[in-house]
């Protein structure tokens, strides 16, 4: 398991409660031209554009993991994201890097949904019914546990950019893939390489069993009981109330999003993909987007020739993503500047071995 350090400091101290933007920006500004090369601030295309405007580097999660992997200059490495990003920060970083979180509530409910305990579970009673035929995949939106488990059995990690290429390889290996924490992104990907629905299962890890009805050796794909709470709210009332509002309106999703969405939409990928797609899309092009707001606020603004908008009207910003406001932001170079760096995100050595294993065959591909 990775390892919280704190200095347990209470909350934002007073003095930042009492800035204002505008003076918490300046002091931003100027801690980061204080420490240079120092400082490295990698940001997540799903921040808030106050932080988001200080990041280094911007990216989905497989950029941002080549960027970790690539940077060895740093002393400190400040990462606007979620915790299981640090940790990957952490796990790729060099020893003399220290990786700070700038609040520690800024988590990820998909990664929450699989743990070490229910993978040693799920790994015994599949190897007892299937063999070893299996290898494990995990979405990078997940603990280092996890990937550590990945790595110490023949497995890799994956993102949204790269699954295919990851289920190419896997399948080259063995003909079977456990697949977590998101069995979305497992069951898009697999019918986009031509494995049909049936040949697809579920593995429940509260009950820690497989919902299947036929024979489990016709089973290609083990999806894990997972989802991203934040992609699973695009339904297909949206997709139609778009259809019918909109009928000019091209439809864009994550492959995050449930199966059905995903098969109605016009175009489904990544969080680059989607940028990228958008970005190159004809002048007065119309677009609806199921991925998170800020990003989709970003692309709104950003696109001026272009009508950018959400699929889901009602769609509210990743919670937990947003927990890194400009706030907590200064509060975690402040401590820094006082040499008593808070919320440092330290993986612990087998782990950090294990985990880092399965993300360099992905980062091989």
């Amino acid at each position: 398991m990775s390892v919280l350090e704190s200095f347990q400091v209470p909350g934002l101290p007073d003095e930042i409660k009492a800035m204002s933007k505008s003076e918490m920006e300046e002091r931003v500004w100027a801690i980061k031209k204080e420490l240079g090369s120092r400082l490295f601030m990698p940001g997540h295309y799903y921040q808030k554009d106050e932080v988001i405007q200080f990041a280094d580097e911007t990216g989905d999660s497989l950029q941002l993991a080549k960027t970790g992997a690539a940077n060895k200059e740093a002393e400190f490495i400040v990462f606007c994201g979620v915790h299981f990003m640090a940790e990957t920060a952490d796990i790729l970083s060099q020893a003399q890097q220290t990786v700070l979180l700038p609040d520690l509530r800024a988590g990820c409910s998909m990664a929450d949904m699989a743990n070490r305990e229910q993978l040693e579970i799920a790994w015994e009673k599949l190897e007892a019914e299937l063999g070893d035929t299996i290898t494990p995949l995990t979405y990078v939106n997940s603990t280092a546990a996890i990937k550590a488990f990945c790595g110490s059995h023949e497995g890799a990690t994956l993102t949204s950019s790269n699954a295919r290429t990851m289920l190419e390889w896997a399948f080259s290996r063995k003909e079977r893939i456990l697949f977590l924490p998101d069995q979305h992104l497992g069951r898009n990907t697999a019918y986009e390489m031509g494995i049909p629905l049936e040949d697809m299962a579920v593995w429940d890890p509260i009950h820690h069993v497989l919902e299947y009805e036929g024979n489990p050796r016709n089973v290609r794909m083990i999806l894990w009981k997972g989802h991203c709470s934040v992609h699973e709210k695009f339904t297909m009332d949206n997709v139609r109330s778009i259809r019918h509002e909109h009928p000019d309106a091209n439809i864009i999703v994550h492959p995050e999003c449930t199966f059905d969405v995903v098969q109605a939409a016009n175009v489904a990928g990544s969080t680059n993909k989607i940028i990228n797609t958008i970005h190159n899309a004809p002048a007065g092009s119309k677009w609806a987007v199921g991925t998170e707001m800020n990003l989709v606020n970003r692309l709104t603004h950003e696109e001026h020739d272009k009508t950018v908008f959400s699929l889901n009207p009602n769609m509210c910003p990743c919670l937990t993503m947003n927990r890194i406001d400009l706030p907590h932001l200064l509060w975690s170079l402040e401590s820094i500047m006082a040499a008593e760096p808070h919320h440092v995100i330290k993986v612990d050595d087998q782990t950090q071995h294990d985990a880092w294993t399965a993300l360099e065959r992905m980062l091989q591909q």
